[in-house]
């Protein structure tokens, strides 16, 4: 999407694919978004007992996002962290490299230590300092807008190589005022490739929640959408707790490998969630 030729000078200096012109989310609580899906031509199905393994989109409606030296860089430094948290590293160049890392992040541990390590590897790319000062004298600015505003701009500029494509948007909060600090992603490549529910979770999700909590003062809610791959970034947005996230109640994607295998050899309902997530 290109931005409106009035955005002006700020759409100087972004990228072509990005743009501050979304429409704006309404908060739900978990039991509410059940019931709404955020884009009328997908539908998430929660239920077992209608479609256990979610189907993805069956055309290939990817959006085209060329990467550039910086995204080239990002992607080159964020794949050496993770490989030295793994203690190993893919023979696979770029991002399939990437991915393959992101896997053999989640062997031999559980979900809590595979979070923990995921959220090691976000605070390696910065320096510690850096944090603090965010933490202490940035994010208490405004009962902490002008920090979930600024944080959203970040991530949907440089973080373009990871997710694809993605729009600042507007989010309006449980209590009645509206910050435009949401992030909408339009097809995360990352869950795309990885193909997994469980790595989306454990190493995306969770550990980019307690990240901005904890190492910046942001609250942040992401949202992903397991049936079109899209994902909704809400800063400033608590999350739920654990057992009223819905995201992590999702069964396995229909394009996992393993998922048709389990389907096949068990006729229990939990053999259809994923074992990783």
């Amino acid at each position: 999407m290109k931005p409106k030729a009035s955005a002006k000078p700020m759409a100087l200096f972004l990228p072509r694919s990005l743009t501050f012109s979304s429409p704006r989310l309404r908060y739900l609580s978990p039991s509410q978004r059940k019931h709404q899906t955020q884009n009328p031509s997908f539908r998430v199905s929660c239920s077992s007992t209608r479609e256990p393994v979610i189907k993805a989109a069956e055309t290939d409606s990817r959006p085209d996002y060329k990467s550039g030296f910086l995204d080239d860089l990002f992607l080159h430094l964020f794949r050496n962290k993770m490989a030295q948290e793994v203690g190993w590293d893919s023979e696979k160049p770029g991002y399939d490299g990437l991915i393959e890392v992101a896997n053999h992040l989640m062997i031999g541990r559980t979900n809590s230590e595979t979070k923990e390590a995921a959220v090691r590897i976000l605070r390696s790319l910065f320096p510690p300092l850096l944090l603090e000062l965010y933490r202490m004298l940035i994010a208490p600015l405004g009962g902490g807008k002008v920090a979930a505003m600024m944080v959203a701009r970040v991530t949907a500029v440089t973080c373009q190589w990871l997710m694809g494509p993605c729009t600042v948007n507007s989010v309006d909060l449980p209590n009645g005022t509206s910050w435009k600090s949401g992030v909408f992603v339009e097809r995360c490549k990352y869950l795309e490739e990885s193909k997994c529910v469980g790595i989306c979770i454990n190493t995306c999700k969770l550990p980019t929640q307690t990240f901005f909590k904890d190492g910046m003062g942001v609250p942040l809610l992401m949202e992903p959408n397991f049936s079109d791959y899209s994902c909704q970034f809400s800063f400033g947005v608590v999350p739920p707790l654990p057992e009223d996230d819905s995201s992590l109640k999702e069964p396995c994607l229909q394009m996992c490998p393993n998922a048709n295998r389990r389907k096949e050899v068990s006729s229990s309902i939990n053999a259809l969630k994923c074992p990783k997530a």
